[in-house]
């Protein structure tokens, strides 16, 4: 009976920290603009930031500063870190 105890707290610890991770994540994305989320959407699509730029009508510097913004705001630490972090947003269904 006490390991099913420890079994419940533990499951329990489990699912605070992943709803407290997931919530700091929506936090973050909430932060970032309209054009930094359309920026977002075509960096973790694996588009060239010309395209990108082509797309939005806007200059390769202007995406550049979106781009840095984004990986800024969601403290992602490599492109490959930002598509983790959009993905799982992206399951959450933020």
């Amino acid at each position: 009976m006490y390991s099913r105890f420890l079994q419940a707290l533990r499951l329990d610890t489990e699912n605070r920290n992943n709803f407290n991770a997931r919530h700091e994540l929506e936090e973050r994305y909430t932060t970032l603009t309209p054009r930094e989320r359309e920026v977002t959407q075509g960096v973790i699509a694996g588009k060239l930031n010309k395209i990108i730029a082509d797309e939005l009508s806007v200059s390769t510097r202007t995406v550049e500063i979106h781009r840095a913004h984004v990986m800024e705001k969601m403290q992602a630490e490599s492109l490959s870190a930002l598509v983790q972090i959009a993905t799982h947003i992206e399951q959450c269904g933020v």
